[in-house]
Order: structure tokens, then sequence, then C-alpha cells
């Protein structure tokens, strides 16, 4: 009980070789060597005692019955993990070779071992797997992330892009109510200021000369009153005419202007027009022969059919679309025109009513001093003093005129910044445009890779069997056993001739002979010849129960027989020894070497799954050699091995020939010594 008590307790004694051929694989970017990760958790479990060799050195090994059992890790262990997303994925396959002939329950043992390993593989290459697609979940998060910052740039590229949008519509609006009024007419301006300017430096002349000469000043006071009035009527309707008279040589050039590109626009328009009608008649024509041939009319007939078609030339088709367009093209451009020329005009009279604001309450002033000149002729003194005071006046008037000058002037500065607000409007529209496409760009590229990493999972049946099991184990048995009956037969052979032997010393007198021998030789070989008939009967008997009651099947039956006489007669002549030399003693020995080949055979478990203490014991009983002998003969086939346990079987049942004949010789010397003594004596 003790040797048998816990054999699992010692799998990790129990040599098994592992012969790893995978050559490794590539995954998602990654290096994948599950065959050395399997061998690393393999020696690290401790299951086995595992020996990592070439593929001839296990198989030499198990065939030498160096190990029970073999483990092939194939070439193409690791790529075949690599197949799960393909449309055909191929399981992992691992090549399990026990030994069954060397020891049954060792391929047993390692059959339920193969489950653990296949289970401990299929964890790998679930968690491989689960890593491969939790990175592509990853990537396509990754590059949904990246699209939504994509989407963020968009989205502020579009918020600048309105921003700019606006600036340029009201900047637009600026510069579209100001540069007419400005540009055009800012020249002229300067000419009115400057013809004001000299009339006020001709009215402060005039009143010099009417202080020098007061006569003539009474006398024309009438007539100076009547000019002030003209000068305030004339003087910004004449500012604005020459302001008119600018504009209208710029309106007459925009006319032109206007005119020519309606010209330019009718003309190019025909042509692309005339152009897209010829391709179409030319089409129409050609669908009419393809049709006519396929109708079975012959080519030549239908090029004749065709060549009498006449067609429009270019020009004609061109100058009939030119007749088609003509008038609604110009009909537009007229009301373009008069949309033109009648902002200009507002314009024009929005000056002369900003000019009559500025010179009227001058021109009121000086007219309003010639009349007092007029009313009070004997203040004409004071009265010229009053109107050099006006003069004053009116030139203050005029510098008036000369500030308005400058908010003009300074008009023109804002539409000058106005129009640079719309250039710096303009760049930042453009960049918010190229910020737009570039995250509309990469918008798409991240959702794209994102989508793509998504649908590169191709699931079916197969996929799902695969990730089910991705691991298949092949066994592939050598020198097969069909049955535990088969397994055990070496042992339970050896078992029951051992203790046939050992019934033979109590039903069989095997130290005392019957009558007295003449010799020692004729006493050994007397009983040798009794208990010989006994072991090849009863070896026989058993070959008769189990080739024929049983049907165990041998690789050779007369070499079984063979082996069966030899194991039997080795058992009888080491009974014969034991008990002619010690009795009842060699009796007790003899169960005890019964009990210690029991255990030690390794009949039944491995050798090394028993006790280290009761290993060495193994070489030295014979019963380990017939168990050997049995399974090359029964399951194995080697026949040589066969050969090499019988040669030490007989080495034993010879020794213990040698000792009994010893024995008996002695005793029989002795014996003869004591009866001549008796003699003697008496």
């Amino acid at each position: 009980m003790w040797a048998f008590w816990d054999p699992y307790k010692y799998l990790g004694d129990l040599p098994v070789a592992i012969v790893n051929q995978d050559e490794g694989a590539e995954l998602a970017g990654q290096r994948l060597e599950i065959g050395d990760d399997l061998v690393n958790n393999l020696k690290k479990s401790n299951t086995f005692d595992f020996d990592i060799v070439d593929k001839e050195q296990g198989y030499q090994g198990l065939e030498d019955q160096k190990y029970y059992i073999l483990v092939e890790i194939p070439r193409d262990f690791s790529k075949n993990a690599t197949t799960l997303l393909e449309d055909q994925p191929q399981k992992l396959q691992i090549k399990y070779v026990p030994n069954e002939g060397a020891n049954f329950l060792s391929a047993q043992i390692g059959e339920t071992a193969m489950k653990e390993i296949k289970a401990e593989i299929s964890k790998q290459i679930v968690a491989t797997y689960s890593e491969s697609i939790f990175e592509k979940i990853t990537e396509m998060g990754d590059g949904l992330a990246q699209a939504s910052e994509g989407a963020g740039q968009l989205n502020d590229g579009s918020a600048k892009l309105n921003e700019g949008a606006g600036q340029i519509k009201e900047n637009l609006q600026t510069l579209a109510s100001k540069s007419i009024e400005f540009e055009k007419g800012i020249n002229s301006a300067a000419a009115g200021t400057t013809e004001v300017a000299k009339g006020t430096a001709a009215i402060q002349q005039g009143l010099q000369e009417a202080d020098d000469k007061l006569s003539l000043l009474v006398t024309g006071t009438e007539k100076a009153q009547a000019g002030a009035e003209q000068i305030k009527k004339e003087l910004p309707a004449g500012i604005a005419a020459g302001i008119t008279s600018q504009l209208a040589g710029s309106t007459e050039e925009l006319n032109e202007g206007i005119d020519q590109f309606e010209k330019q626009l009718n003309a190019r328009l025909s042509a692309q027009i005339a152009d897209q009608m010829i391709a179409q008649q030319t089409a129409k024509m050609q669908e009419l022969a393809g049709a006519l041939m396929a109708k079975g009319i012959p080519a030549e007939t239908v090029s004749e059919v065709m060549a009498q078609q006449t067609a429009p030339t270019k020009a004609e088709v061109q100058q009939q679309v030119a007749q088609a367009i003509t008038p609604g093209l110009h009909q537009g451009f007229t009301e373009f025109k008069s949309q033109v020329n009648g902002q200009l005009q507002g314009a024009t009279a929005g000056l002369e009513s900003q000019l009559k604001k500025q010179t009227d309450p001058v021109f009121d002033q000086l007219i309003g001093g010639i009349g007092e000149i007029n009313a009070n002729q004997v203040k004409l003194q004071q009265g010229i003093h009053q109107l050099y005071t006006g003069s004053t006046a009116l030139n203050a008037g005029a510098n008036q005129l000369t500030a308005g000058m400058g908010e003009l002037t300074a008009g023109a500065d804002k539409i000058t910044e106005g129009t640079g607000k719309l250039a710096e409007g303009s760049t930042e529209l453009q960049a918010g445009t190229e910020k737009l496409q570039n995250g509309t760009s990469e918008l798409n590229e991240k959702l794209s890779q994102g989508a793509e990493a998504a649908n590169s999972v191709q699931a079916d049946d197969d996929t799902y069997d695969m990730m089910g099991e991705p691991v298949k184990v092949d066994k592939n048995e050598i020198n097969n056993v069909p049955n535990y009956g088969t397994g055990f037969a070496p042992y339970f052979i050896s078992l029951g001739l051992f203790v046939g032997a050992l019934i033979i010393s109590i039903v069989f007198g095997l130290r005392e002979p019957a009558v007295q021998p003449a010799s020692a030789r004729e006493w050994f070989l007397g009983k040798l010849g009794v208990i010989t008939i006994i072991g090849v009967v009863q070896a026989l008997l058993v070959d008769f129960v189990l080739l024929v009651g049983l049907g165990i099947e041998v690789q050779s039956l007369p070499l079984f027989i063979v082996t069966t006489i030899i194991t039997s007669m080795v058992f009888v002549t080491l009974i014969q020894m034991l008990v002619t030399t010690l009795a009842d003693v060699g009796r007790f020995i003899a169960i005890l070497i019964l009990i210690m080949q029991l255990t030690t055979s390794a009949g039944t478990f491995p050798l090394a799954l028993i006790p280290e203490a009761l290993q060495p014991f193994n070489a030295f009983f014979p019963m380990t050699y017939s168990v050997q002998a049995f399974k090359a003969v029964i399951s194995s086939g080697n026949l040589a091995y066969m050969w090499h346990n019988n040669l030490i079987l007989l080495a034993y049942m010879a020794g213990f020939m040698v000792v009994t004949f010893t024995y008996l010789t002695i005793r029989f010397k002795r014996s003869k010594a004591n009866a001549h003594m008796m003699e003697q004596a008496a």
C-alpha cells in the first residue's frame, strides 16, 4: 500500500520528451512564439520530468524506454494560431506519442495530463486572440478619438469661417457705401475747396478795397449783396458739377467695360453651347448608325445614309445660339448698368447736400452784413468793419470747409482701413477654410481606419469553433495496447507464475529426497525434474487461458510461450533454492521477495512514480525482467529487447540452480560423512 499510496505525487519524476519544432509567427505586428511559451510553462508546472530534445533523439529515447511519453509541437503551431480572423482558420495540433508497450498506465496518465496541457494552450490562445481583438477595439477607439478631435478642429474652423465671413460682409458694406462717394469725389472736393479758398481771398481783397474806397463800397453794396446770394446758390452746385463731370467720365468707362464683358460672355457662351449641341448631334447620329447596323442593315448602307445627312456648321449653330441668348443677356446687363449709375448719382447728391450744409451759414452771415450796410449808410464804417469781420467768418467757414475735406480724407482712410480689414478677414477665411479641409480630411481618414479595424473581424462557424476549441491533440501511440488486460498481462503472468511456484513448495517436498539418492547430482536432478515438469505445465496452462480464454494478441506466439516457460522456470528454481536451503524460512523470504517485486517491477505504475527508496530494488529481482520480456513479446514486438531480458532470466535460473546444487552437494557429503562415522561408531 505504501508503494502505491499516491503514485501521482511523483508524476514530476516521470521522464517525458518534448520536441519543439515551432517556427513562430507574426500577429498584429508582434512576434508569437506559442511553442516556446508552452515549453516554458510546462517546465514550470513540473507535471512531468520534461526533457527538451530534437525529434530523432526523442523518438529513439521513446523506443529505448528512456521516455514514457513524447510530446511533439509541429512547425506551424504558432502560425495556425494567427489564422483565427482568416476565412479558413486552422487549429493548433500537438502530437502525443505514448509508449504503451513500455508502461500502459503511464500512457493513461499522460493522456490525462495532455488534457491539462490542452487546457493551458487553449487558455493562452484565447488570451492571445482576446488581446488582438481588444487591440483592434483600442485602435478603433483611438481612431474615433482622433476623428472627434478632427471634428473639433472642423467646428473651430467653421466658427472662424463664419466670423471671417461676417467681417467680410460688414467691410464690404462699408466699402460699397463709401468707396464711390469718397474715391471718385475726393479730387473734385479738393478742387472745390481750392475754389472756396480763392473766393474767400477775393472777398477779403474786395473788402480791403471797399475799406479803401468807401464811396465805391456804398454804391456797390447792393451788388455785393446780390453777388453773395448768387455765390451761396452756385458754389455747392459748382463743386458738385465738377464731381459729376468726373463721375460721368468714369461712368462712361464703366459702362463701356460692362458692354465689352457682355459681348465676350455672349461669344463664349454661344461657342460652348454650340460645341455641346454639335457633340450631342454627333452622338445621336452614331447611336442611330449603331441601331441600324444592329437591325442587320449593312455598314456601307448606313455610311451612305449618314453621309446624306447635312449637319449645320459650328458657325451656324453658334449664330443661332447667340440670337437666342443675346436679348436676355443684354437685358440683364442693362439693368446692372442702371443700378450702378443710380448708385453713383446718389453719391453725388449726397456730397452736394453736405457742401451746402457747410457753406450756407457763412454766406448767410455775408448777406446779413451787406444788408446792414444798405440799411444804415450812416454806420458805413462800422458796417465795413462788420463786413471785414464777416470776411473773417467767411475765412473760418473756408477753414471749416477745409476741415470737412479733412473728414473726407479721414473717410478715405476708413475706406482703406475697411479694405485692410477685408483683406485680413479674407486671410482668416482662408486659414479657416484650410483648417476645415484638414479637419474634414483627418475625420474621414480616422473614421475610415476605425471602420476598417472594426470590420476586419470576419466571424463565421469556423471562427466560433476555433474560439471554442483552438487546440486539437492527435494521439499517435506506438506499440499500441488495446485494453487494460493486455497492459497488465506482463505483471499478472509473472505474479501468477511466482505464486504457482510458491504453491509447488507446499504440495511437493523440495528439500528431502523421496529415496536415498546415490549422489548429490541425482538428488538435484530428481527434484529439478519434477519442478520442471510442474513449471512447464503451469506455464502452458497460463498460455492456454490467455490465448484461448481471454483472446490476448501477441507479437510472436512461439516466443511468447518460450518466455512464459523461462519465467516459470526462473521462479520455481528460485523457490527451490530458498526452500531447499532455508526450509520454511525460505518460504517466508519468498513471500517477502514477492511483495518487493509487486512494488518494484514497474508492472503497474512506472518506476519513476514509486518512492525513491524502493527504486534501486528494481534491478535485483527477476520479475523486473520477466515483466519487460512479456511487454516486448506481447506489445512492442522488440524481440531483441525480449531476448535481452530472457537471457537475464536464464542467468538468474542458472544461478539459482548452482546455489541449490552446491547446497545439496555439501549436504550430501555431510550426510555421507555422518553415516560413515555412525558405521565406525557401531
